[in-house]
């Protein structure tokens, strides 16, 4: 007889119930989606699903591999390390390397469209941008950010390469336009109109790595990720070495909200003026969590449930909304969640650590 694989039966069984979406009401015929992460850390990718307000880990992949990002839509996964890229079709049980076209190994960050969901994007280090339209079977070069890097001198403070691109934000198509951002360290923000195909300097960030000058209206070039509003594409929030700038012209004039260093940012999607940030005093240092309800003139401490801030040596590395939940990814390794409607944060899984980046599948 054959051997059995459990593990993979379970597995089958909870995905099949989340497909047809039905939890057993017979009193209210509600029906309710599972939440599935995709968890990328430095020992392999997670898979887990909260199915009765636990997380509760469906598989581990990939085990072999440091993974620096994942992004994950259509059923296809795409994960990221520093020698390229591994994709799966199958949920994760079969990988191959996919790394067709694709010059440079190194991979930061990965981003998907949800309004192209064949496309994913690829930022790299030395700062570049790859494109695919195919699901991640290959992958297309964006020259001219290239000769953007090398005209003028992007580089990283902690690696002898020349800078990255470490985040996206895409924003809902309007007016026949595919509005995209780049976040660059360290050399500012990039922006395209053409759903990626090409990539420019935004207005107000003129491609200087420079530290020590006025920047008048334009956002600091150390830029650790960036997002765009839904209501506009205009409307972008950036978090930078230096502080959260704010731009509501696409780019072109910048506001620092909140001088301080930080890496991430969540704004509400209702509510621009409603933000949650990572601020911290400087590389890992003292890090927290606040809130602003006012478009960033005050702020107030926001991490209930976690240990007491400031945290000495870890601060936010990443936001990441799905439905009404928040994730927030921390530098020391741990994630955390809450729902929004809430204050209080808790711990995704205490089993797993060393997480370096997430995706949320509904």
């Amino acid at each position: 007889m054959p051997s059995v694989d459990c593990h993979s039966i379970r597995f089958y069984f909870i995905y099949k119930l989340s497909s047809i979406n039905i939890r057993n009401s017979h009193h209210t015929g509600d029906i309710r989606l599972a939440t599935y992460l995709y968890i990328a850390t430095a020992i392999g990718l997670f898979i887990v699903t909260q199915t009765t307000g636990d997380w509760e880990i469906v598989r581990h992949t990939l085990k072999e591999k440091k993974l620096t990002s994942v992004a994950v839509t259509e059923g296809v996964i795409i994960a990221g390390t520093k020698d390229g890229i591994w994709r799966s079709s199958d949920n994760g049980k079969s990988w191959h390397e996919s790394n067709g076209g694709l010059s440079i190994r190194h991979t930061r960050w990965i981003a998907s469209s949800p309004h192209a969901p064949m496309t994913f994007l690829v930022g790299t280090e030395p700062a570049g941008i790859f494109v695919s339209k195919d699901s991640g079977k290959t992958w297309r070069s964006r020259p001219e950010v290239g000769k953007l890097r090398d005209a003028h001198n992007w580089f990283l403070p902690y690696s002898p390469e020349a800078g990255c691109v470490r985040g996206f934000a895409i924003a809902k198509p309007d007016n026949s336009r595919g509005r995209m951002y780049a976040a660059v360290e360290v050399g500012g923000v990039l922006i395209s109109d053409d759903r990626g195909n090409t990539w420019n300097l935004a207005e107000g960030s003129d491609g200087s790595p420079d530290y020590n000058r006025e920047l008048g209206s334009m956002i600091h070039p150390d830029v650790h990720s960036i997002t765009v509003h839904p209501t506009s594409s205009d409307l972008v929030t950036s978090a930078t070495g230096r502080g959260l700038f704010r731009s509501a012209d696409g780019g072109r004039n910048w506001k620092n909200l909140y001088p301080c260093y930080i890496r991430a940012v969540w704004v509400d999607p209702a509510n621009p003026q409603h933000m949650i940030a990572g601020p911290a005093d400087g590389v890992s240092r003292n890090g927290r969590i606040e809130k602003s309800i006012d478009g960033g003139r005050t702020w107030q401490l926001a991490s209930d449930g976690m240990p007491p801030a400031p945290w000495k040596r870890h601060m936010v590395e990443r936001f990441l909304q799905s439905d009404n939940e928040l994730f927030a990814v921390l530098s020391n390794g741990d994630l955390w969640y809450k729902h929004l409607e809430k204050s209080s944060w808790r711990l995704v899984n205490s089993e797993i650590s060393q997480i370096r980046a997430i995706a949320v599948v509904k």
